[in-house]
């Protein structure tokens, strides 16, 4: 009897076994795999080469300027067509009306040159591209600029001028005007001024006064930085860090607090920001729509809400801005105080 008993109760626990088994490994396979950490999206050498190479030839500190506000596009756009609505200021008058907008110091400098302000409004794409390169690549973006000078140097396209002074401090390559009043920012085609012809960034386009048909370098007419010297963002508070790989302002490393780009180095899982180097932000509001100029982003963006603009992606600027935007396309300068001529293939000069 204890036999059958225990030869009953084995095959009870089998049963159950069999029963169980299944369930536990459906379970099991019901569970989400681990899954690996998402790798950040980054621009590779050549396309951070590509995106850098329309300013690696700039003064030292209009690279600082364009950079710190390309994570700013949207106002690079409103600063744009303020300019335009305001022809009529000029000078210290300009200065002054431009030290009361709510801008970054970054893009209130770059009035100072309304033609890159101008060529970065019209090229939003590259801008936005840009900015966002900044925000998670910075070094990346820093050594880029230095590469393309020594590509410019050894092509024979890269020395001093009267127009700006070209020195080395060991391997760093380094552009200052020739006249610490007076910038000239230089005209070149960024595809052919490096030796061997590099690709053309998606969505490009050439502004005039900043665009040289052919090979070479050649000036134009001088920027007057005089007018805007008593304001705190303007030229001399800025410089590029080529030691620590970054931009300064007012003698200590540029912190941006724009909200248009994720950090993707120190996005934490509560959907936060915690700023890395160069960058401090909030969480971003909602995410951006296509392209202008047909540049499909290789990682999308999330960005915010602005005001009456619908906001950027990776690629550039949303639908909205489309209708607004053409006003900036035509040919010319704009805006005054500061700006002396414009074109030109010269030897340069100011008045």
């Amino acid at each position: 009897m204890n036999f059958l008993k225990q030869t009953l109760s084995l095959f009870l626990s089998g049963c159950l076994l069999l029963t169980t088994v299944p369930v536990a490994v459906a379970d099991q396979a019901n569970q989400p795999a681990a899954q690996p950490p998402v790798q950040a999206a980054q621009q590779t050498p050549e396309q951070l080469q590509q995106l850098v190479a329309p300013i690696a030839l700039y003064p030292d500190a209009l690279v600082a300027q364009i950079l710190a506000a390309s994570t700013y596009p949207d106002q690079v756009v409103e600063a744009d067509r303020w300019l335009q609505q305001h022809p009529e200021l000029k000078g210290e008058q300009l200065g002054q009306e431009v030290d009361k907008q709510p801008w970054d110091p970054s893009v209130k400098a770059l009035v100072e040159f309304p033609s890159v302000l101008a060529n970065m409004d019209k090229n939003l794409s590259w801008t936005s591209s840009l900015g966002d390169a900044y925000v998670n690549q910075q070094q990346d973006v820093m050594d880029a600029v230095q590469l393309m000078r020594d590509r410019a140097e050894k092509a024979g396209n890269l020395q001093s001028t009267s127009q700006e002074k070209v020195s080395k401090q060991g391997k760093t390559i380094v552009i200052e005007p020739s006249d610490p009043e007076v910038v000239y920012v230089p005209e070149y085609d960024p595809w052919l001024v490096y030796g061997a012809p590099i690709g053309v960034w998606p969505g490009w386009y050439s502004y005039p006064g900043l665009f040289l048909a052919g090979p070479g370098i050649a000036f134009g007419f001088g920027f007057g930085i005089g007018f805007f010297g008593g304001f705190g963002w303007g030229w001399h508070h800025w410089g590029s860090d080529w030691h620590h790989h970054g931009i300064d302002f007012d003698h200590h490393g540029y912190v941006s607090h724009s909200r248009i780009f994720v950090n993707r180095n120190n996005f934490n899982r509560a959907g936060g920001f915690h700023g890395g180097p160069g960058f401090h932000g909030g969480a971003p509001a909602r995410g951006f729509a296509g392209g202008q100029h047909g540049f499909a982003a290789p990682h999308a963006q999330a960005g915010t809400h602005s005001g009456a603009f619908s906001g950027f992606n990776h690629g550039g600027v949303a639908r909205g801005f489309s209708s607004r935007g053409q006003s900036s396309f035509g040919g010319g300068f704009h805006g005054g105080g500061g700006f002396h001529g414009g074109g030109g293939h010269g030897g340069g000069g100011h008045r």
